[in-house]
């Protein structure tokens, strides 16, 4: 936990001490209950300061994982450690890894609201402070062709986003990457809500959009993400299923 937001003194702790291994598969059903939940499509990718990655399995849907489900990589994408197969869609990831060595967390899903924007080929304007957490910036990336399987498509891909902290893939998804999990968490809920509430005023008839400078003035500049909102939303499904640590 960031010290800066440690609970006040004689309060209890906001979350168990836990594994990275647990926290990623946190983060997965965390995300799974924002929308994040296409059938068991979706990968997330949280290098440690060793250089290893911790990934989800291909198998399993994000809201079945626990622990002990996560994957270990090389660095090269390679499994080193686990029960499970990787996607082979793996190689974005690696390449962003790579390519940016301050993004430790990537995360692409076909995110229910983001998805809809995606297939419109649309950046979604912002219409609440919510929405403008992260900022105004949001590239669409509109060179489809195909799944992220091949290394020369992956690496198109990486490069395009540049130093983008998020995109959506025309026809296809959302990306999203952050130095930590909890910044690649509020960029990923960030961005859903901001796509379900363009989409459901655009749907009442339209509404008035807030400006560059509106958005910049309420935005969130804290790097470390929202305060509290990640250990909350954690909370929040360790009682759903305490189970997930496992």
């Amino acid at each position: 936990m960031v010290e800066q937001y440690a609970p006040r003194e004689g309060r209890r702790a906001l979350l168990p001490e836990m594994s990275d291994k647990a926290r990623v598969a946190l983060m997965c059903r965390m995300l799974f209950q924002e929308g994040w939940n296409e059938h068991i499509a979706g990968h997330i990718t949280h290098r440690l300061p060793d250089g290893t990655i911790l990934t989800n399995p291909w198998e399993l849907a994000w809201d079945e994982i626990t622990a002990s489900d996560i994957m270990t990589l090389d660095h090269s994408g390679k499994i080193i450690e686990g029960e499970w197969n990787v996607t082979p869609a793996i190689g974005l990831h690696v390449q962003l890894h790579e390519l940016r060595p301050e993004v430790n967390v990537v995360i692409h899903n076909h995110a229910h609201w983001s998805g809809i924007w995606a297939n419109m080929q649309r950046v979604p304007p912002i219409y609440d402070q919510t929405g403008a957490h992260c900022g105004l910036e949001l590239p669409l990336y509109n060179e489809y062709t195909g799944t992220f399987d091949k290394e020369t498509s992956s690496l198109s891909a990486a490069e395009a986003l540049g130093d983008a902290k998020w995109a959506l893939l025309a026809n296809h998804g959302a990306l999203v990457v952050g130095k930590d999990l909890r910044q690649a968490h509020l960029r990923a809920i960030t961005l859903e809500w901001r796509c379900k509430r363009a989409y459901e005023v655009e749907i009442a008839g339209g509404g008035v959009p807030l400006s560059d400078e509106q958005v910049e003035k309420v935005s969130i500049t804290d790097a470390n993400g929202f305060p509290f909102c990640w250990e909350a939303m954690a909370r929040r499904e360790l009682r759903r299923d305490p189970g997930v640590l496992d």
